[in-house]
């Protein structure tokens, strides 16, 4: 991992610290921010997700998808677990921790937005990061990449009916005109240029060298890009999280508690089906990680830059890493039993 990979925790933490700041300093300024958007999408937000998805889809080789039928259980358990379990246990997990714990804390029309966030989170599983999780566990490369690949042409079709019935079940009206554009916007689209973009790059003499060095130069933009995203959020927000300082804590609590379940759901399932260990990792932590770009982009689409769903979402960038990083330990810690296993 890089730097900034390895310390995004801090790096989003002091982007919260500056957002709230300039949202103190400069509210003025920031409604103007506010104002340009169209059709419920913020031109400004926009951009900024682009730039972090884009460099993403760079990545993901369709190509890969003839290898879909190599060793099947890895992926029977990425897809179960991804589309069948982890969005149904998130949003099982937002109404018990906001409608029962935090009810008396937090006014409900709060909480159903809180609740709404942390669904979007669920139902958008990992596109980039699983690539560090699955290299830190010295996963099979191209399974991951295959695994990345069809969760990314599933959520095409699967994540906007998905959301919509969450959502509706979380007594939250869908505009349903918004969250199809959502998923055009910030999955089909992005993805076909990555395609293009990648298909354009393999063909030269350099071939994935090429890809490589592409992504490379990207990567500061999709840094900028992110961060930006969370200042931008978090200066919105600024004075909800001032009037009710634990409510990052609140929100993060069953984002944790749906992290470490899930990984153990998946891992679990992986060892008594005897995977292994290079396949059952990456299957366990793409299941853990989210596409928290995705998520924060619907939100804003869906319930505006001050929403407590877009913050929610937000929310689920600071605990990603540290969370990721010691369910990495964990399953490096355990090899051993699915080598035997094997």
């Amino acid at each position: 991992m890089g730097v900034f990979e390895r310390y995004l925790t801090l790096w989003v933490a002091a982007a919260i610290a500056v957002g709230i700041l300039l949202g103190t300093l400069f509210p003025d300024a920031l409604g103007v921010l506010a104002g340009l958007e169209i059709a419920h999408v913020n031109l400004v937000v926009a951009l900024l997700i682009w730039v972090m998805i884009y460099p993403m889809m760079v990545n993901v080789d369709l190509a890969s998808l003839r290898h879909i039928g190599d060793r099947p259980k890895g992926l029977v358990i990425t897809l179960t677990v991804n589309w069948l379990i982890k969005p149904f246990t998130m949003a099982a997990l937002g109404f018990l921790f906001f409608r029962v714990f935090f009810a008396s804390a937090v006014d409900p029309a709060e909480a159903r937005e809180y609740i709404a966030g942390m669904i979007l989170l669920g139902a958008a599983p990992c596109t980039a990061m699983v690539f560090v999780w699955s290299q830190l566990t010295n996963g099979d490369a191209t399974y991951t990449l295959v695994q990345v690949s069809v969760n990314d042409l599933v959520m095409i079709f699967a994540f906007a009916p998905l959301v919509a019935f969450l959502l509706g079940v979380a007594d939250v009206i869908v505009p349903w005109s918004t969250l199809i554009l959502s998923v055009a916007l910030y999955v089909v689209i992005p993805l076909v240029a990555g395609y293009l973009t990648r298909h354009a790059l393999v063909s030269r003499e350099t071939g994935e060298a090429a890809v490589e060095a592409f992504c490379a130069r990207m990567k500061p933009f999709t840094i900028v890009g992110l961060l930006a995203t969370v200042v931008l959020l978090f200066a919105f927000q600024g004075p909800r999280i001032l009037a009710q300082p634990m409510l990052i804590a609140m929100i993060a609590a069953p984002l944790i508690v749906q992290s470490y379940g899930i990984f153990l759901i998946a891992y679990a399932w992986a060892w008594v089906w005897r995977v292994p260990f290079a396949i059952a990792a990456p299957s366990a932590l793409i299941g853990t990680s989210n596409f928290f770009e995705l998520a924060v982009a619907v939100a804003i689409s869906l319930f505006g830059l001050q929403s407590g769903a877009a913050l929610a979402t937000v929310v689920g960038v600071l605990v990603e890493v540290p969370v990721m990083l010691s369910l990495v330990a964990l399953a490096n810690r355990t090899r051993v039993h699915f080598a035997n296993a094997t």
